[in-house]
């Protein structure tokens, strides 16, 4: 099925994240996936679980849907892209649909139109990120769920923001610092800015040209790969990487749930 260019900015098109185009869609009754998102509203509150195990069953019940579907449109609007990159012709829809790819994306047309090496960077960014490695940031960043920020503004990986009021002020902001923690109005939201933030900053192309390599020598794409890229998401480096392949490894029972 092909992936229109206004069912990927429904599904993908954010209003708070640090990384978030600022612009607004219009001609919302246009905006309307072929199946709706999944209902991320109503989370637990994992606070109240006793039991290790079932707080983790809980968060992954809870995420995980998000994720699935998400991955799912990335996937369709990668086939098509794939397909366009080897087209004779473009027509008008197709064009639609690469503009808001490029947008969504930061990865700007080429004045002439698409050439291969701007298909080549977009196919290296339009791509899905494995389920064990979205619910191991978001339950490291967020506690599995129990810290403030995933309570009271939906944020689930720590993602930031820069403009005065956009988010929460976290306590231990070091002294000269003006960065907020990004609020969403619901999970959903901040599963897809994640997706955003990985696929297009620049602090991620080394994840991205893992991803690449791996599908050229039609290697699986895995989590535990893809966390090699994640350096720059912490300021630990190094030892956040080995932290978040080691959170993959471990709870390897409750990522394949569902």
């Amino acid at each position: 099925m092909k992936l229109s260019h206004a069912v990927l900015a429904s599904a993908l098109f954010i209003s708070a994240c640090s990384d978030a185009p600022q612009t607004q869609i219009t001609n919302l009754n246009q905006l309307q996936p072929a199946s709706p998102p999944p209902e991320m509203v109503q989370k637990p509150d994992f606070g109240d679980y006793k039991i290790v195990e079932e707080k983790k069953k809980a968060f992954v019940a809870f995420l995980k849907p998000g994720v699935t579907y998400i991955n799912g449109l990335i996937e369709n609007a990668r086939t098509r892209l794939s397909s366009l990159s080897g087209a004779a012709s473009i027509n008008q829809d197709d064009q639609a649909f690469l503009a808001k790819v490029a947008d969504l994306f930061n990865l700007p047309l080429p004045e002439n139109g698409p050439d291969q090496a701007w298909f080549k960077e977009a196919l290296k960014r339009v791509d899905i990120i494995p389920a064990d490695l979205v619910l191991s940031q978001a339950a490291k960043e967020s506690g599995w769920g129990t810290s403030r920020f995933a309570r009271e503004g939906n944020n689930y990986f720590g993602q930031w923001c820069y403009t005065s009021g956009c988010g929460m002020v976290p306590s231990a902001r070091s002294q000269g610092k003006t960065h907020e923690v990004a609020v969403f109005k619901d999970t959903f939201q901040s599963i897809r800015a994640y997706f955003l933030n990985v696929n297009r900053n620049k602090a991620y192309a080394s994840l991205r040209d893992i991803r690449a390599d791996l599908r050229k020598d039609g290697k699986p794409v895995t989590g535990v790969a893809l966390a090699n890229g994640l350096e720059s998401y912490s300021e630990r480096g190094q030892a956040y990487v080995e932290e978040v392949q080691g959170m993959i490894r471990y709870n390897e029972e409750y990522w394949s749930q569902g």
